[in-house]
Order: C-alpha cells, then sequence, then structure tokens
C-alpha cells in the first residue's frame, strides 16, 4: 500500500503517469498497452540512475486519536479525519479528490504528498531529497503542521506499530474507491489482511540503484537485515490493551495477510536476485484490482494471465503493471525505487534515523560490502525463523549465539562509518538507533514499561508522541 515517488521515465508509460504520486489515484490517461516481458523489466532498468543522482525518500505512516481517548476517528464530522484534512490548508496544502464532488483523500505541498491508509493513517509520502537530512527537516515541518492542524481538533498523532486499543471491527473506514477494491479482495486473502490496512503504521524509505547489479546487491543485504531492522524499530507490543507477546506485532500481522504478495522469496536473500527474479515473481501474485472506465474491477487473474489474456478484450496496460508493483508489499519493494519496509512507525527522530540509517549501509561500498557479511549465512527457512524471532522478542533475540541486540550495534555502526566515508553530515541523524542499540531498549520496550506504569490513553499516548 505505499507509494512514492517515481524517480525516471518508462518509454511503456507516460511520464505524467509516473510522476504522480500513487498515493493519489489520478485517472488513467494515455496509458498504453503492454504485452511482453521485456517491457517489465524494462521498468526498472529505465529507473536506473548514475550514483551521483542517488536520492532518498521517506514515509512516515502516524495514528490520530482524540487527546486521552483510544477511540479511533472517523472521516465524517467535525472533528473526524476529513476536517483534519482540512485544517492542513491553512499551511499551503492542496485537497486531492478523487472526483469533482468527492471528498478530501490526500493533500499535496510542493512535491510532498500527506495521503490516508484505510483505516485514518495519517501519512507522508516524502520528497526525494540527496541527503537525510533533507528528508529529515521536510519530516520535521510536516510533523509539525499535523500537530498544528489536529490540536485545533482536540486531536493528537501518534506513532506505534499497531494500534494498542480496539479491533478491526471497530475501524473506520476511508473513503476511497482503492481501499474499497482491496477490502474486497485482499481482505479475503489472508486472516490478518484487515488488520494490515487498518491497524498498522510503518516508516519506509525508498532508495536508488545504478544498475541490476548494484540492485541486486542493495535488495540482498537490506532482506537479510530486515529481522535486524524489525528489532530495532519494535513498537507494537499491545493488541486491544494489553500485552500480545510480540515486540513488533505489526510485523508478525504480515505474516497471515497474503503469502503471494508479502514476506520474503528465495531470490530476495539467497545471491540470485535479478530483475527477472522480481517480475516472475510479481507476474504470478493475484492481481488486488484493475481500474477500468473509472471502476476498481476484480479480475480474478494473476498479472501473467493478464498479459497473456488480457480483460474483457483488451490488452495490460502500463497502469496495471504500476498498480501490480504498489500492491505487492515483500519486505524489500521494487518499483523505480528500492523500498525498505520492515520499520514500525516511530517519532519523528527514528524516522529521519531510518534515512540515514540506509543511506549509510547501502550507499556506501564499503559498507555495502560490510553489512553483506554481518550476518552468518542463512538457509531460506533460517532466515524465515530468524524474521519470526525478531518479531517475537525484538532486541532481546538470539541469532545461534548471537545477540540480536549485538548485531544491531553492529548494524549502525557500520552504517555511521559509511556516512563519515560519504562526508555526509546524516550521521548525526543516527544518535536514537545509537542510543536504541547501546541500552538494547527497543521502542516496545518503552512502551510496555508505561503501560505497566499506568495503562491510561493519555500516558501511552505522551510515550509515543509525534
Amino acid at each position: 500500500m505505499r507509494r512514492l515517488f517515481w524517480t525516471g521515465g518508462y518509454r511503456g508509460f507516460p511520464h505524467t503517469y509516473l510522476r504522480t504520486p500513487l498515493s493519489l489515484d489520478r485517472a488513467q490517461t494515455d496509458v498504453r498497452t503492454i504485452s511482453t516481458v521485456q517491457e517489465l523489466l524494462d521498468t526498472f532498468r529505465e529507473a536506473e540512475k548514475p550514483k551521483g543522482r542517488f536520492q532518498v525518500g521517506l514515509e512516515h505512516e502516524r495514528f490520530v486519536y482524540p487527546r486521552g481517548s483510544s477511540e479511533p476517528v472517523a472521516y465524517e464530522g467535525n472533528k473526524g479525519i476529513g476536517a483534519l484534512l482540512a485544517a492542513f490548508e491553512p499551511a499551503g496544502y492542496r485537497p486531492f479528490r478523487e472526483g469533482p464532488e468527492g471528498p478530501t483523500i490526500a493533500l499535496t505541498k510542493e512535491r510532498l504528498t500527506v495521503s490516508l491508509e484505510p483505516g485514518g493513517q495519517v501519512e507522508l509520502s516524502g520528497s526525494p531529497f540527496h541527503t537525510g537530512q533533507e528528508a529529515y527537516a521536510e519530516s520535521l515541518r510536516n510533523a509539525a503542521d499535523l500537530r498544528a492542524a489536529a490540536a485545533s481538533l482536540g486531536l493528537v498523532p501518534v506513532c506505534f506499530g499497531y494500534r494498542p486499543w480496539g479491533t478491526p471491527k471497530q475501524m473506520p473506514w476511508m473513503p476511497k474507491a482503492r481501499y474499497a477494491a482491496m477490502h474486497r479482495t485482499l481482505g479475503g486473502r489472508g486472516p490478518l489482511a484487515l488488520d494490515m490496512m487498518l491497524m498498522t503504521c510503518t516508516t519506509q524509505v525508498s532508495l536508488d540503484w545504478a544498475d541490476e547489479a548494484d540492485c541486486a546487491r542493495k535488495v540482498t543485504v537490506a532482506a537479510r537485515l530486515a529481522p535486524l531492522l524489525v528489532a530495532l524499530y519494535a513498537n507494537s507490543p499491545l493488541v486491544d490493551g494489553r500485552p500480545v507477546g510480540y515486540q513488533s506485532y505489526r510485523s508478525r500481522v504480515w505474516n497471515d495477510v497474503d503469502k503471494a504478495r508479502c514476506g520474503y522469496f528465495p531470490a530476495l536473500v539467497d545471491g540470485t536476485f535479478s530483475y527477472q527474479a522480481y517480475v516472475d515473481w510479481a507476474l504470478d501474485a493475484p492481481l488486488l484490482f484493475l481500474r477500468r472506465n473509472g471502476r476498481y474491477e476484480d479480475p480474478g487473474l494473476t498479472f501473467r494471465e493478464l498479459l497473456k489474456k488480457g480483460y474483457q478484450g483488451t490488452q495490460a496496460l502500463a497502469s496495471d503493471w504500476t498498480d501490480h508493483l504498489s500492491t505487492l508489499f515483500p519486505e524489500v519493494r521494487l518499483k523505480s525505487v528500492l523500498e525498505v519496509r520492515s520499520a514500525d512507525s516511530g517519532s519523528a527522530a527514528t524516522a529521519g534515523a531510518l534515512a540515514a540509517l540506509w543511506l549509510g549501509l547501502l550507499y556506501d561500498a564499503q559498507a555495502l560490502e560490510a553489512a553483506g557479511r554481518l550476518l552468518p549465512h542463512l538457509t531460506f527457512a533460517e532466515h524465515l525463523a530468524f524474521h519470526a524471532e525478531a518479531q517475537r522478542t525484538g532486541l532481546h533475540g538470539k541469532l545461534g549465539k548471537l545477540s540480536v541486540s549485538g548485531l544491531v550495534h553492529d548494524m549502525v555502526e557500520i552504517a555511521h562509518e559509511g556516512l563519515l566515508r560519504l562526508d555526509s553530515e546524516d550521521a548525526t541523524l543516527l544518535a536514537p538507533l545509537e542510543e536504541t542499540a547501546r541500552t538494547a531498549r527497543s521502542p516496545a520496550d518503552v512502551l510496555l514499561a508505561a503501560y505497566a506504569r499506568d495503562k491510561r490513553p493519555e500516558s501511552l499516548q505522551a510515550v509515543a508522541a509525534l
């Protein structure tokens, strides 16, 4: 469900379509047909960029609650999510609607987008920048705007990985056609699919690559380190008002969303990743929807079947592939950017740190090499078991005789050294992660300690304040 900027054009895809944030789901215009796997592969080849043009993008999702209350906020009403979006407008944000008379479902300001997740989570889809400091500064400005808009309505933005209160059945749905379609299709594919849509918040980073070999190295390293990221950013130990036995229940939820489109597939971690491997995996994932004639339709096809047979007498469209890539949810996702997806939502400071972490790990050649050697070789089954261990025990877990907290400390140190070699001021952004690694105390540990002292919503909101 993540949507980020597109950093390059593709000859089969109109450039105006690619430069539109997918969170806005604009109507299809001048979309060409596609008929070959080669055209799909070219999506990734055309996204290649020289190292000097590498950028970073930051996405940060936040829950909104009435101050001191555990009740979710519906879209409607004078203190609802719709009113919250309107309260942004004096700060220069422009409303976006799916139709002329439709409700506001997103905001734009310069190159950033503020959009809604299905349960009313408010997401910053940030602009592409060359440094983490720039991405962090934009994030801070948006966070200040969100706090001000929320305060005017008696609301407060907070950062958990999973809602500490309530159940999916109690959550409102935002009035967006894409989410109505996904409710029908994805909602039936896994027992926790609705939990993912309505109950979770994450922080994500997007990055660039130079060529296929560079892409493969970065994807493999990011996927192998994903369990460490789960542990470092774990911030979802409470479910329906009580501890659930997981440091990152948000990450646990993804295990049961849709195994055909989530988690890992072997080529992500076994050293065989390529554009072809990603396309082959994506081709066999069921389509969640097709946009035709202003409607979201469920074709009941995989993308491979769509490419071969078409749909209702028409060939696959370039925008179908764009939409399909945005409805795949592996731990490391490839579109026209490489997206690292394993972190629970946390404070604005830890969001900025996430950008710095991956810049340091993946954009410096020595750091990338060191990060690739950080963990022992694991089989695919062992990697999945390690990921499950990180979800459950966080920084208190083990990988064989190695402590997860020690591995996380080393990962953050590798990133710090990489940023110094890049002559980057972004190294200062790593301070929150260095403190977490030093103390082996994740945001989940902090939240559980606060819960033990005082279970009231206002106390937990204070701990998780944006």
